[in-house]
């Protein structure tokens, strides 16, 4: 009897094992995995001037969705793309509205709570944009002033906890999306934008007159900026951890980074020259999910 009965309870282990989980069902069943991405996170995800989503975030995705088709077994799945806000990209991944999100959102403990995040892309810090001609270069000197930051994100937290504990009396302010932050400092309306110190060279980079901008002062935050996923399947996040490390490990993530960081992008064909932070290149000598924050 036991020699009946314990391949059989082998088969069926095998086979729970093999199981996708319910968002690997989803894209299955469907033949389709949705990538949100964002508006104006240069150059992690945006649109170009074809309106089409494209970015550093967005090619990582476009790999990870090739291992979600090799594991999946199939052979086409389609891709489509979801537009989503600070506001509303948590959701979108919690509710099933998408599959990955790739964009620029920090994995910090209070979002853990509602989705997952696989390894990440980037670590980068808040610190501020200014017009050219701005005296400011620390936040201090944001006293008695407006400052800008966009509504859900980690730097407008941030800057308010600073605001209060330094009791600073700073006028803090709340933008719909990064490119709107950008137009409220170049027409006065506020002194200066907070926001990761990267999107900030990137939202320059893409102005009319990127001279008449500029980023200062000290990093107020660490930003583990890292594609976001349901916590809901963990077959899932297995084949998105796994291939991320496989690409960081063959160095092909590095080859995708210089695409966006160090050569013309579009949709000025301007390249932002930045290299690889020393955070990022410590952080992907052992790269894991794990995050101090």
């Amino acid at each position: 009897m036991i020699r009946t009965v314990l391949p059989s309870i082998v088969l069926l282990l095998a086979a729970a094992g093999a199981a996708a989980g319910p968002v690997l069902d989803r894209i299955k069943s469907k033949g389709t995995l949705v990538i949100a991405h964002r508006e104006s996170s240069v150059p992690f995800s945006y649109l170009d001037a074809d309106k089409k989503p494209v970015g550093y975030a967005v090619d990582l995705c476009l790999k990870l969705a090739d291992a979600i088709k090799k594991k999946l077994g199939v052979t086409a799945l389609k891709t489509e793309y979801l537009m989503v806000t600070p506001q509303n990209r948590i959701a979108a991944i919690a509710e099933g509205k998408a599959d990955l999100e790739c964009g620029s959102t920090t994995n910090n403990a209070e979002r853990r709570k509602q989705v997952a995040f696989t390894v990440p892309h980037y670590i980068t810090g808040a610190r501020y944009m200014v017009r050219a001609d701005s005296p400011i270069t620390v936040l201090a000197q944001f006293e008695g002033k407006k400052l800008v930051s966009t509504k859900g994100t980690t730097p407008l937290k941030a800057i308010d906890q600073a605001n209060r504990d330094q009791l600073l009396r700073i006028n803090i302010l709340e933008a719909p999306d990064h490119g709107k932050a950008v137009q409220m400092v170049e027409s006065g309306e506020a002194d200066g934008f907070a926001m990761d110190d990267v999107l900030l060279y990137g939202l320059i980079a893409g102005r009319p007159d990127p001279s008449k901008l500029k980023v200062i002062g000290k990093f107020l935050t660490i930003e583990p900026l890292a594609i976001m996923l349901s916590k809901d399947d963990p077959d899932l996040k297995r084949v998105v951890d796994d291939e991320m490390k496989r690409l960081i490990s063959s160095r092909e993530a590095n080859k995708i980074y210089e695409r966006w960081f160090a050569q013309p992008i579009p949709p000025k064909n301007t390249a932002l020259n930045l290299p690889m932070n020393y955070l990022l290149k410590d952080f992907w000598k052992y790269p894991t999910d794990q995050v101090p924050n």
